[in-house]
């Protein structure tokens, strides 16, 4: 039996294609050299020409992307505004307010004074004295996010599926809370007072790992690092994990616990940082003209995607589809945003969704509030929409929540799904002066009741990282 190239592409996409000659040369199993170019194999052997038969098919329908939808079966949330995805939820849509003056640790040596800080959360309830105090507080949180999200969706990990259900997570700086007081504690009482669990607790793919540790899932386990754009890369990557048949379920989102000293100073020395200490409850005013930088906020949002047929056969309930990822870099400058860069993200999002511009409902904003970031995300959504960027509703819960950084994008999801579940767009609040550099619709200070099918969650971080979602009602 002779396999050419002209015969493969008969019967593969040029992707399909390209997947396929790389397996082949690394195959020993068919017999291949690894690294040999596939051109014209000659297959003799009719056991090796069964075997590469059965893997034909089985990558083709590994790649057969159209066919493998995603939906999402579980969500987790845990943030200033509510420890449930209920309570963040009703408040997005109530305009709560989670920023206040600083309660975790003395602000008297340092000039920033607000945050949107985790109210009410007892690690121990969740997971004991001993377990919780060999986590950093970004990953107390992840966890607390993903039981509430597995116990949602219903699933139950064993030995039957573990192998197919993977973990990725998203964090711009990990532990930075264990890796500072470690650090000081050696500092202050040597090195031999150091924990050794300072590690595990300050690497920032520690999260993913504890998921697996804590609830079972053995398939692909990792995390995402690009800045404030780190949960929505990483659900993004998940997404594609599960298009691509490399898993039928991940437990996917963002965390982050940066509500300290340290690293808010290092934000208010580059100016990112909100002025208003003075006023926690207005400091946020994501796309208003007196806006002056963004307040830190902590909390993590995780959600279980699925391959719709996978979820179909368990009868879980399906919240929305996820219908298109884009991800760019602006290559530009390491902190100021280009909208060029965003724009891509979005088109690129659009594409992969089969959507027109006409067709995004809703838009769940970066909106960090500082002057640069609302004025380029403004630019951006009209260079990627068009006219129709002047329909499109769009709001930031920065507002309210502040800004979580590597988690930011993980919190969009709950406003995302929830516009979509109920037909309620939250509201931008703390807005009342327009800004000539935003002039589209920002849902201010109040809730919008209207239909939502289709919406979109951006995220953008330091670096010139852009990351887009799409969710679409099932």
């Amino acid at each position: 039996m002779l396999i050419t190239e002209q015969n493969l592409k008969m019967r593969f996409s040029p992707i399909s294609l390209s997947l396929l000659k790389l397996r082949l040369r690394r195959d020993s199993e068919i017999g291949i050299p690894q690294f040999l170019p596939v051109r014209s194999i000659s297959i003799t052997n009719t056991n090796i020409v069964k075997k590469l038969s059965v893997k034909l098919e089985v990558m083709s329908e590994s790649i057969n992307y159209n066919h493998r939808r995603v939906v999402v079966t579980g969500m987790g949330c845990i943030s200033p505004i509510g420890n449930t995805v209920t309570e963040t939820w009703d408040g997005l849509v109530t305009g709560k307010q989670g920023l206040d003056y600083i309660s975790l640790f003395d602000t008297k040596d340092i000039a920033v004074k607000i945050a949107g800080e985790v109210k009410g959360f007892d690690p121990v309830s969740h997971f004991g004295v001993k377990e919780a105090r060999r986590m950093d507080r970004s990953q107390q949180l992840a966890l607390a996010a993903a039981k509430e999200a597995l116990a949602d969706s219903g699933l139950k990990i064993d030995e039957s599926n573990a192998a197919d259900i993977g973990v990725v997570t998203g964090s711009g700086i990990g532990g930075v809370g264990t890796t500072i007081g470690e650090f000081a504690v050696m500092m202050q009482r040597g090195p031999r007072r150091v924990s050794p669990y300072t590690v595990p607790m300050m690497m920032p793919d520690g999260a993913a790992g504890l998921i697996s540790i804590m609830f079972g899932p053995r398939g692909p386990n990792f995390n995402v690092t690009t800045a404030c754009a780190s949960a929505n890369n990483a659900m993004g990557e998940a997404f594609e994990m599960i298009r691509a048949g490399r898993s039928k379920i991940v437990i996917t989102g963002g965390l982050e616990a940066s509500v300290l000293p340290f690293p808010l100073v290092a934000f208010d020395n580059m100016g990112a940082l909100s002025g208003y200490n003075n006023d926690p409850k207005h400091a946020s005013r994501p796309f208003d003209k007196t806006r002056s930088g963004f307040v830190t906020g902590e909390g993590a949002g995780i959600y279980v995607f699925e391959l719709l047929e996978n979820a179909q056969a368990r009868g879980a309930k399906v919240y929305a589809e996820v219908v298109g990822y884009g991800s760019t870099a602006d290559a530009k400058h390491i902190t100021a945003p280009d909208p060029n860069g965003a724009a891509m993200s979005m088109r690129l999002a659009m594409r992969q969704a089969g959507l027109q511009a006409k067709e995004i409902d809703y838009i769940a904003a970066h909106g960090t509030s500082t002057p640069l970031n609302d004025a380029s995300e403004t630019k951006a959504i009209k260079f990627a929409l068009g006219e129709a960027a002047y329909d499109v509703k769009i709001s930031s819960n920065k507002g309210a929540v502040g800004h979580l950084l590597g988690a930011a994008g993980a919190i969009n999801v709950v406003g995302c799904i929830g516009a979509i579940t109920h037909g309620i767009v939250p509201p931008t609040i703390n807005f009342s002066t327009p800004d000539p550099d935003c002039d589209l619709n920002y849902v201010p200070n109040q809730a919008l009741k209207m239909p939502v099918t289709v919406a979109m969650s951006n995220s953008f971080g330091f670096g010139g990282h852009n990351a887009t979602l799409i969710f679409k009602k099932f």
